[in-house]
């Protein structure tokens, strides 16, 4: 009898969970994506307000992470899927992958079904799981008592406001069960990549993931953010985003926490700098956080945009399997 296939849960959304797929889709693993279902910004959250649909780019981005890239037909629609619109058209920077979710969506009056159909035609190798199909906004409390009530407000929030002290639901959900039950049979959990207030979080707000997360055998790994952003995170260290994970999640440390530790080239932190963005210093307090602390060059450039590099953040996270508690052979 050999080792059964490792099951590996991706807890975030957007391009910061397709990075960490787009890497895992190539080992022998057992993926699910379990995506925050609170955005309000985009294309997402046009289609939201005028359809009255859930957002579906998250959900977009991961399922075409977790296509079967080899195939050249799902190549094809790949790049079909990815087209945007330009925003000062008729179809205001909507992606045709939103637009294909939201039609099948409308068809069966069901986003369940609407992802397995477009799974389906892409080969998905891997479950995609809203975290919840119910309708809510994501809200954060300032330190100054202001409330802001909507994530696209989170997102683009002004660096002069003050610090976020709480993020929260508008309201109670019901979480999706397949999501819960993803956590219950994990091998390990992966945190992010991705922003910390509008990917990540937002998922432990739905207390059936909190509880999961927190009582979880599975090795639970925190993807640490490679910058800080505007308004959001500014002058955060590696310590503050950690902390914060542990303090939504319901857990006193983490396994293992992934760091970068690479220096980026002058011309990339001055850009970065004129949108008052820094790199995340790692800081000594890190490990009160973590029982390891893994520091590492994880970052891919794309010209000037700093990324994960999928290959190098899957090596670190692969590395941990042999180590998971609730890996047993059948």
């Amino acid at each position: 009898m050999g080792k059964k296939t490792p099951r590996i849960v991706v807890v975030g959304g957007g391009s910061g969970s397709a990075v960490a797929l787009n890497g895992l889709v190539n080992c022998k693993v057992s993926i699910s994506a379990i995506v925050t279902m609170f955005d309000s910004g985009g294309s997402s959250g046009l289609l939201r307000k005028e359809f009255g649909l859930l957002p579906l780019g998250d959900i977009r981005q991961c399922l075409l992470a977790l296509s079967s890239k080899e195939h050249a037909s799902v190549r094809g629609m790949i790049d079909v899927l990815n087209y945007r619109f330009e925003s000062e058209s008729s179809l205001m920077g909507h992606s045709v992958g939103n637009l294909v979710l939201a039609a099948l969506t409308s068809i069966h009056k069901d986003l369940k079904k609407a992802i397995e159909e477009l799974s389906a035609v892409l080969r998905v190798k891997g479950n995609v799981l809203p975290v919840t199909y119910d309708q809510a906004n994501l809200c954060a409390r300032l330190e100054n008592g202001d409330i802001i009530y909507t994530e696209s407000d989170i997102d683009l929030r002004s660096d002069s406001m003050p610090p976020i002290e709480k993020v929260y639901l508008d309201h109670a959900v019901k979480v999706n069960q397949e999501a819960v039950n993803a956590i219950n049979d994990a091998d390990l959990v992966l945190l992010g990549p991705g922003d910390l207030y509008t990917s990540i979080i937002p998922n432990f707000l739905v207390p059936e993931i909190k509880t999961a997360i927190s009582d979880t055998r599975a090795c639970v790994v925190y993807a640490g953010n490679l910058m800080t952003k505007r308004g959001e995170t500014s002058g955060y260290k590696a310590s503050k985003f950690v902390s914060e994970v542990c303090r939504y999640s319901g857990r006193e440390t983490l396994d293992y926490l992934i760091l970068n530790n690479s220096t980026l080239p002058d011309e990339v932190k001055f850009a970065y700098k004129k949108e008052k963005a820094e790199p995340v210093i790692i800081d000594a307090d890190v490990r009160n956080y973590a029982n390891n602390v893994v520091k590492k060059n994880l970052v891919k450039l794309e010209g000037r945009t700093v990324r994960h590099d999928p290959k190098l953040l899957t090596d670190e996270i692969m590395s941990f399997i042999e180590l998971c508690s609730n890996a047993v052979t059948e």
